[in-house]
């Protein structure tokens, strides 16, 4: 994984969002934690392309976000904050399948990577299950399955852990350290990334930390106050 700011900022309606940030990202593991409004999920979907910076550029592997943007796409998947979202099929089977039969893969080509990806992240049981009956974690795991299953090598996480209860939180948690792909967390959640390689701390817009997750965590609870 290079992932590459370059002098990158971003305003809505005439308002700076984020200031300008040069900084490159090769680490495994890395999490982006600060209150909310301060920047943090806005640089995160700059990374796939989901906002495109005001100023600046910003590359994934040697992509422009802006001028390669399908690429960017397919190397770098995104999972929201509620993956119910994108969640489209009312199958997890059916779920999973379809971004692989949109690129035009032969049936059992999608056959075969859709129960590779069901066996990998356990959930072979829950292939027939609809979706709307599935738990937070499970859920999860299926948004997960869902776009890891195109072959991306970067993974974006927003909140993963947000609203789940202890049981599930751990499987999302394990599930998380588990992955072979660069995975990068936004997440309030401090103990799931404090075993991570490196953590941001943004802040009223700026990266206000950039170190080992001891210390941006130490550096967020003094912008906090607790």
């Amino acid at each position: 994984m290079d992932i590459r700011f370059s002098g990158a900022s971003v305003s809505f309606g005439g308002r700076l969002v984020l200031q300008p940030l040069t900084l490159t990202l090769t680490e495994r593991r890395i999490g982006v934690i600060g209150l909310n409004g301060s920047g943090k999920t806005t640089f995160a979907r700059l990374i796939n392309g989901l906002v495109k910076p005001t100023t600046g550029q910003v590359t994934v592997n040697g992509l422009d976000t802006v001028r390669d943007e399908s690429a960017v796409l397919a190397a770098a998947g995104f999972i929201f904050q509620n993956p119910q979202h994108q969640i489209i099929m009312p199958i997890v089977h059916e779920d999973i399948a379809f971004g692989l039969k949109n690129r035009g893969l032969k049936a059992d080509e999608i056959e075969r990577r859709t129960a590779a990806v069901l066996e990998r992240f356990g959930i072979t049981h829950l292939a027939k299950r609809r979706v709307h009956e599935l738990s937070g974690g499970e859920t999860q795991l299926v948004a997960i399955a869902s776009v890891l299953v195109t072959g991306p090598g970067i993974l974006i996480l927003d909140e993963p852990t947000n609203q789940l209860d202890l049981k599930n939180r751990r499987l999302v948690e394990n599930t998380i350290t588990g992955l072979d792909e660069h995975s990068i967390v936004i997440s309030h959640d401090l103990p799931l990334i404090e075993q991570f390689e490196r953590v941001l701390l943004f802040h009223d817009g700026r990266l206000v930390a950039d170190g080992p997750a001891q210390e941006a965590i130490r550096a967020y609870h003094e912008v906090a106050g607790c």
